[in-house]
């Protein structure tokens, strides 16, 4: 299945978080991997995206968008750590 990287989930995420994402460090809950979320691979080619763990291919996230909601999970991750930008 064809993927692209974290870059692809920018836009959709920049909605729900109000920030970049990208460069922010998560470890994978499935095999602990630590990387900067730009890496990871990105799925579009679902009813919303799905965000997997490059080293294990873990799900790290899935959002799904509807005109009047947002669902994200993040279970997939043990941590999402963000630069503060001041």
């Amino acid at each position: 299945m064809p993927y692209v990287d974290g870059n692809a989930a920018a836009g959709a995420l920049s909605e729900v978080f109000r920030i970049d994402i990208i460069a922010a460090l998560g470890r994978c809950r499935h095999c602990g991997s630590v990387r900067a979320f730009g890496e990871a691979m990105v799925f579009t080619d679902a009813p919303g995206i799905v965000v997997r763990c490059r080293d294990c291919q873990g799900v790290l996230l899935r959002l799904v968008q509807t005109p009047t909601r947002y669902w994200l999970d993040l279970s997939g991750l043990s941590y999402l750590e963000i630069d503060r930008e001041e």
